[in-house]
């Protein structure tokens, strides 16, 4: 393992410090003040929180650099070509109903590429992340995605409400940074899922290629359009023939 980039540590660090907001709200569910964002999504407080201290952590160092996060949306900087990607809280209706599963979500995007990833699940204190050419790594520990070769054996993330027909196994978990983290470190097979944001996967994306996964093209729009599809190479173009409509 080469030693992290200071952009990485940047984003462990930002990672950290707000997922304390995090772990001390989610003990607290009953004071937080929760508005309507959407049909089956939310807005809360905390996510308001983590958003900001993630993004003074990140351009205390990096001023210059632009950042697209989920509640604030675009904030345009001097260095339109680097972009911070940000999702506070991926999987904010679990964590609104006390389910222990969401993720805080940091890629960073050079020209139009995604060159680094993070996604930490605090109550797990599980850490996903990686860089461009130098692996994905969970913990600290070198991850790579599943070896399985047979479909019938394989399980799959997916999520949302959408058209796609598929005979796969498959889980709902109701975070698509952990799908695809879950991808990357080999418990999932493949993820597949219609109608994203691309701070939902942003991460997903490079812990994914660095764990020798293969993605579709993606078109790093703000529009709620992107769809994902992500396995193993093994894997891959078998789900892809299984899945109808996608």
């Amino acid at each position: 393992m080469n030693p992290i980039s200071i952009n990485l540590n940047i984003m462990i660090k930002a990672a950290e410090k707000a997922s304390k907001i995090l772990i001390r709200d989610f003990g607290e569910l009953e004071k937080l003040q929760v508005s309507p964002k959407g049909p089956s999504d939310f807005v809360t407080n905390s996510d308001k929180k983590v958003e900001k201290v993630i993004i003074e952590e990140l351009t205390k160092s990096r001023k210059k650099f632009s950042v697209l996060s989920e509640e604030i949306g675009e904030i345009n900087n001097s260095d339109k070509d680097n972009v911070w990607i940000i999702d506070p809280i991926d999987g904010t209706t679990n964590f609104l109903h006390g389910v222990p599963h969401f993720a805080i979500s940091i890629a960073l995007k050079s020209q139009d590429e995604i060159i680094s990833g993070l996604i930490f699940d605090p109550i797990k204190n599980e850490m996903f992340y990686a860089e461009k050419d130098n692996g994905a790594f969970f913990n600290n520990q070198r991850i790579r995605v599943s070896k399985k070769k047979k479909i019938e054996e394989c399980l799959f993330g997916t999520g949302g409400k959408s058209d796609i027909n598929f005979n796969l196994i498959t889980r709902k978990s109701g975070s698509a940074a952990l799908d695809m983290a879950y991808v990357g470190s080999g418990r999932y097979d493949g993820y597949f899922q219609k109608n994203l944001n691309i701070w939902d996967i942003a991460a997903g994306i490079i812990i994914v290629k660095e764990a020798g996964g293969k993605i579709n093209d993606i078109k790093y729009t703000v529009d709620k359009e992107i769809k994902i599809l992500a396995g193993s190479n093994s894997i891959y173009d078998k789900m892809l023939k299984k899945l109808i409509n996608f």
